[in-house]
């Protein structure tokens, strides 16, 4: 019977991808991966090599997925507000990447996949400034990091809305919270913009 290598890749990769969510890249365990996956944990070092090149792989095809998913399509306040929907939307539907993306964050010595995450990020900074001519690349770039904070921060800091919320903000108000907040941002940057 032949080996079905892609499917074999694609079970280690999402065994991995629920371990260093919950775990971390220290605290990932390539043991409880093999469980996870039901595959010989030898084949996670033939098929990546190391526990950090698995980790790599892992942020780096979640990060692939979210980051084409969306772009920003409307103009001014509103079609950014609705790019920060749509993107909490990703996310909200992949929980694990704000988590990986926070562990690499608190673990990691070096940015996973630098050059092609900085790539699409530029193609969304460039969508913001699109949406909201004469803006400057430097603001875009903070609307952005707000954008991707706002929607992430739900995900790895769940706690802080049973803290100040009693708990009491479910999804669709946590979106719409995000883009009330987008919106506001690019209409202050579009008004500081024209002076008005």
């Amino acid at each position: 019977m032949a080996w079905d290598t892609e499917r074999t890749r694609r079970l280690l990769l999402d065994a991995a991808s629920a371990e260093f969510a919950a775990h971390g890249p220290a605290g990932a365990r390539i043991e409880e991966i093999s469980r996870r996956a039901g595959v010989n944990r030898e084949r996670i070092y033939s098929y990546f090599g190391s526990k950090a090149v698995l980790f790599e792989t892992v942020l780096a095809q979640r990060l692939d997925a979210a980051l084409d998913a969306v772009s920003v399509s409307g103009v001014g306040a509103a079609g950014v507000g609705d790019f920060a929907g749509r993107y909490f939307d990703a996310i909200a539907a992949d929980p694990d990447l704000a988590r990986l993306v926070a562990w690499e964050g608190l673990e990691g010595t070096e940015i996973v996949a630098l050059a092609e995450r900085s790539r699409r990020a530029t193609r969304v900074v460039d969508e913001i400034m699109s949406a909201l001519p004469g803006v400057e690349r430097g603001a875009a770039q903070e609307l952005f990091v707000t954008i991707v904070t706002l929607c992430h921060a739900w995900h790895v800091m769940p706690n802080l809305s049973r803290v100040i919320a009693d708990g009491d903000l479910d999804d669709g108000r946590r979106r719409g919270s995000v883009m009330l907040h987008a919106r506001a941002v690019a209409s202050s940057l579009a008004t500081a913009r024209t002076g008005q």
